[in-house]
């Protein structure tokens, strides 16, 4: 006989279902907008009425039992199903409605997301926008994303992915004070020789090559100094104070180096890059809210 749980349980399995794939009960409540003690609740009452544990709970973590594994394996496509049915719902009504999960970096934040969406979101107060800043590449299916954002050479093949900037250009930068001090670099491996401010890929563990072209080959430079950071406008601030080379958007650096306070250098070795592009799984009929997310940040205006 198989196990059967009541269809007014559907809430439960949904927590569930986060919890398992936020791998965190502080997480897992933060996106379901519950306390973490009423989701400790709803998941003990879950593991009573099935009559097996699902989770394995430490100080550090949370992991599915097996028998947790085989059941989210089994439910969380149909869960997802059927939030996305109730999300269509919104095309009954005159404006879109429903939340849009979007990670992404600050720059992409900064320069696309944020500038694009705010007139969407005057427009349309139903629809709700939850937008993470991470760095990395983030597998979006598992950390229960509904979209990402990346530069477009860092697609994975199995997205659909719609551009959502202009080519990035991406330069070396300092302090005209620095360079009274240092040698200007005329070659990318003259950084191994100055005092550079890292930008840390925290995912990865490791800090960012800066990327360079050459007689049209790649060339990528490991740089070292005092600083290293994981956020871009601190990397830019610690540039401002005179405390290396930074590498950073020409976007970012331009009303600095306008106003005199930066000078670029190596101009001749930074290349342009592919946009920023939104990528999402192709696995489910879209919903309203996220159409209408599409929809903005697509717009060349």
């Amino acid at each position: 006989m198989g196990l059967h749980v009541p269809r007014e349980n559907i809430n439960d399995l949904r927590a569930f279902v986060a919890v398992a794939q936020e791998s965190n009960f502080t997480r897992a409540a933060a996106r379901l907008g519950v306390s973490q003690s009423a989701l400790s609740h709803t998941i003990r009452q879950l593991e009573e009425r099935l009559g097996v544990r699902l989770l394995t709970r430490t100080t550090r973590a949370v992991a599915t039992t097996e028998a947790g594994q085989r059941l989210l394996d089994g439910i969380s496509h149909h869960v997802e199903q059927i939030d996305a049915q109730i999300d269509a719902l919104g095309t009954l009504r005159e404006m879109p409605a429903g939340t849009v999960r979007l990670v992404s970096s600050e720059l992409g934040i900064s320069q696309v997301l944020w500038p694009k969406l705010q007139p969407l979101l005057r427009e349309n107060p139903d629809i709700k926008v939850e937008i993470t800043l991470d760095n990395g590449f983030n597998d979006i299916v598992a950390d229960g994303f509904d979209a990402g954002v990346r530069r477009g050479e860092h697609l994975a093949k199995d997205m659909i992915s719609a551009r959502i900037g202009e080519p990035l250009r991406y330069i070396v930068v300092a302090t005209p004070a620095f360079f009274e001090s240092h040698d200007r670099p005329t070659h990318p491996r003259d950084l191994a020789d100055l005092p550079c401010i890292n930008f840390r890929l925290q995912s990865a563990g490791r800090n960012f090559q800066w990327e360079f072209r050459e007689n049209g080959h790649d060339l990528r430079v490991k740089v070292d100094g005092q600083l290293a950071f994981n956020n871009i406008f601190l990397v830019l601030e610690a540039a401002l104070a005179g405390f290396g080379c930074a590498y950073m958007s020409s976007d970012l650096a331009q009303p600095h180096l306008e106003a005199g306070r930066l000078v670029q250098v190596l101009d001749s070795f930074c290349p342009h890059f592919e946009p920023f592009h939104l990528y999402y799984p192709n696995r489910r009929q879209p919903s309203p809210a996220f159409q209408a997310v599409l929809g903005a940040l697509r717009s060349r205006a």
